[in-house]
């Protein structure tokens, strides 16, 4: 990408109104930032320019690189694909235990590229191969016009489009968004009320977007929880975390539970040992997910995809080496059974 400058981009946002003279409301998440002349919002990514709301950092990206598609992660998408990944800066909610807190609560306009064309997106996965387009690294619901002007030019393409997120958007603006990507990892950072509300937001908005996704869209949805020592890890909360999992979304939405290390405000907090991520997983299949994975470890208990069916080995996971040889066009090798997700280019 082209070095940084200053300048912000006129390009106008999506999901605004004016609330009075000079003021206006941004309506893409439940923050509902109220902003007046020259303001920008708590996720530093859009700014009332004249009584009008911009995307002032449309096009600007903090950084690119090939990943596995497993590092997003996504499991049952495409597996041992690559996939191009982008960020920028900024995000809607304050996690203090945030492991990108570099860009998402302390980045700045001076830490992105020029602005990159939808069309130069697309030209550079096809040169690097990749069979998809992630949104990440920061929360792209932020960026939400880019991520939208990129994903109509992947799909027109060809090209598969995935999105990391906090799952913190309206409705209105998440009934835009998700019809134009194929496959999402949203994070579930916990089960309480009072945890969203340390991080800046709510519970509710957040299973109302998975809710949304699993059962009003065509997107392949997977579920990730940051398991963090002393503040989501009880057994009451994992159980009735992944309980709703089964209930409200299905058994078959993989859910991973990741190895949190100390970061941003939460230095003292010690890293997740491997026996809790172990304690996570058996409560999540005790409640019934049927796909639970363990990440940010080197436990091979929690790597690897079985078969809900007979249990056979489908997909064996080595670090990022992915031997999907157990599974044949998407159906167990052994018994035939299907393997929820999407596994054809």
């Amino acid at each position: 990408m082209a070095d940084a400058t200053d300048h912000y981009s006129t390009h106008p946002a999506r999901h605004w109104c004016v609330v009075e003279a000079g003021r206006v409301q941004c309506k893409l998440c439940p923050r509902g930032c109220v902003l007046g002349d020259d303001q920008v919002g708590a996720c530093r990514n859009r700014r009332n320019v004249a009584g009008r709301l911009m995307a002032e950092t449309y096009g600007r990206t903090s950084g690119v690189a090939v990943d596995p598609m497993e590092k997003k992660p996504l499991y049952h998408f495409l597996p041992g694909s690559s996939v191009l990944s982008f960020g920028g800066i900024g995000c809607n909610l304050t996690c203090g235990f945030c492991q990108n807190w570099h860009l998402s609560a302390e980045g700045t306009p001076r830490d992105l590229g020029d602005e990159t064309s939808p069309a130069a997106v697309v030209r550079a996965a096809r040169r690097y191969g990749c069979a998809a387009v992630a949104f990440t690294y920061n929360e792209p619901t932020v960026s939400l016009e880019y991520v939208i002007d990129v994903a109509d030019a992947c799909r027109a393409a060809g090209i598969r489009t995935v999105v990391v997120s906090n799952g913190y958007i309206t409705r209105q603006a998440a009934e835009e968004l998700y019809p134009r990507i194929d496959a999402a990892n949203i994070d579930l950072k916990a089960f309480r009320p009072a945890f969203y509300a340390a991080c800046g937001g709510k519970l509710d908005p957040v299973l109302d977007t998975l809710q949304l996704i699993r059962h009003s869209m065509d997107t392949w949805l997977e579920i990730t929880t940051l398991v963090i020592p002393g503040h989501n890890d009880s057994d009451a909360e994992l159980r009735a975390s992944a309980a709703w999992v089964t209930q409200r979304l299905g058994p078959d939405v993989p859910l991973h539970f990741s190895a949190f290390h100390p970061a941003h405000r939460f230095m003292d907090t010690p890293p997740t040992p491997d026996s809790t991520l172990l304690r996570a997983r058996r409560l999540a299949m005790e409640a019934g997910v049927r796909h639970v994975y363990l990440g940010n470890t080197r436990l091979t208990e929690g790597a690897d995809t079985h078969c809900a069916g007979c249990g056979a080995l489908e997909i064996r996971r080595r670090g990022y080496q992915t031997d999907a040889s157990g599974l044949c066009r998407g159906r167990c090798s052994s018994c035939g059974a299907a393997c929820p997700g999407i596994f054809e280019a």
